[in-house]
């Protein structure tokens, strides 16, 4: 039985319900804050999003976000009912979750059912096909290896098998230039000036990353642009988190213009694991406090070059001022958040540092339509 989160006694059960049942060691608890922002519908999401419990009996056994977004929608040519944060307990109660949210889909005249994603593709969620003894971590899925199985019993299909991955850049020869910085006769050879992040120009330095960020996947299969209300909820708490070593931007000498970008955090996975995915006060004295622990570890969030500025080395000098900053500061590994199988251009900075794939993932699709899923684009 699927019911609809309306008091504040469903939505902590919606918060805690997966941490009953997942390894706390392994398992990522969904951010707190995240899942309000989609109750009181200020998270950015151009569709009201609805949290659902399912129960057999009395007691909660599995969760999920149903949502619809047009620009998606539009993208896939598609008209998609999707889904997100989705637990189930046991093999029987997701294979009955995921029959609920087809009839839901079916009934409200969609095509298909595209998930789980949270609350976008472009934004964070899938399932993980491997690696199912090393733990998740911010922005990325964790599950039991049951999981697929049932997504394919289930009639759905794998869509933007990705993987994510793991560096270890204290391990590299401190000569390689992987970990050495880019020389001022390299830079001035490329044409860029590297910009570190300031907790001063936080708020104009958000926005600027919004307007790369879109600029540099607008050719991807599943991305829409993020919104400037979407940005402030992804980007909600990270000035207490960030490292400004970690959050570069390449800039054009010539006209002054923004044209690459990385952006890595500290790695907060523990910190939210022992607090069931809530970040107070306490969570954030302990983030300051690991400031310069060495042994330490990042996470790669997203990078880019807008298209019409590759093929510079943008990307490749970038890597390396970030590699020298991951080595002087102590940080022992870094995990980067899913990259496509049909993007080893955006791999190979991580291969570089001695990388290799963490969690194979995937994302699910499902048509409604009587049409063969094939591979859909």
């Amino acid at each position: 039985m699927l019911e609809v989160v309306e008091t504040e006694a469903q939505f902590q059960e919606f918060l805690a319900v997966s941490r009953r049942g997942d390894p706390a060691n392994l398992a990522v608890p969904l951010l707190e804050s995240t899942a309000r922002a989609w109750r009181a519908d200020t998270a950015g999401a151009p569709e009201p999003v609805e949290l659902i419990l399912a129960r057999r009996g009395d007691v909660a056994v599995g969760r999920t976000t149903i949502h619809t977004d047009h620009a998606l929608d539009e993208k896939l040519a598609t008209r998609a009912t999707l889904f997100g944060a989705t637990w189930a307990a046991t093999p029987d109660d997701l294979a009955a979750l995921l029959d609920a949210i087809t009839a839901r889909a079916h009934d409200a005249g969609a095509t298909e059912a595209i998930g789980p994603a949270a609350l976008l593709p472009n934004q964070t969620g899938g399932v993980i096909t491997s690696g199912f003894g090393e733990r998740g971590f911010l922005d990325s899925a964790w599950n039991p290896s049951w999981v697929p199985a049932v997504y394919e019993a289930a009639g759905f299909a794998a869509w933007n098998e990705s993987d994510t991955w793991i560096a270890h850049p204290d391990e590299i020869d401190p000569s390689d230039t992987a970990v050495t910085p880019p020389t001022a006769a390299e830079l001035d050879a490329a044409g860029i000036r590297i910009r570190r992040a300031s907790v001063l120009r936080f708020g104009k330095q958000v926005e600027e990353l919004r307007t790369l960020v879109n600029a540099a996947f607008a050719r991807l299969p599943y991305y829409t642009d993020i919104s400037p209300a979407q940005m402030r909820q992804a980007t909600d708490g990270l000035v207490a988190l960030m490292d400004p070593g970690l959050w570069l931007t390449a800039e054009d000498t010539r006209t002054g213009e923004p044209i690459g970008f990385a952006l890595l955090v500290p790695d907060a996975t523990e910190v939210l694991q022992r607090s069931g995915g809530r970040i107070g006060i306490r969570e954030i004295i302990t983030l300051l406090g690991a400031r310069g622990r060495r042994g330490r570890e990042a996470i790669l969030i997203i990078q880019g070059v807008v298209p019409e500025q590759q093929g510079r080395g943008v990307a490749t000098l970038l890597w390396r001022r970030l590699g020298a900053h991951l080595v002087a500061h102590g940080y022992g590994a870094v995990r980067s958040t899913f990259i496509g199988r049909d993007n080893p251009a955006s791999a190979r900075h991580l291969e570089r540092l001695g990388g290799e794939p963490l969690h194979g993932t995937v994302f699910y699709r499902k048509r409604l339509d009587g049409t063969t899923q094939g591979s859909p684009t």
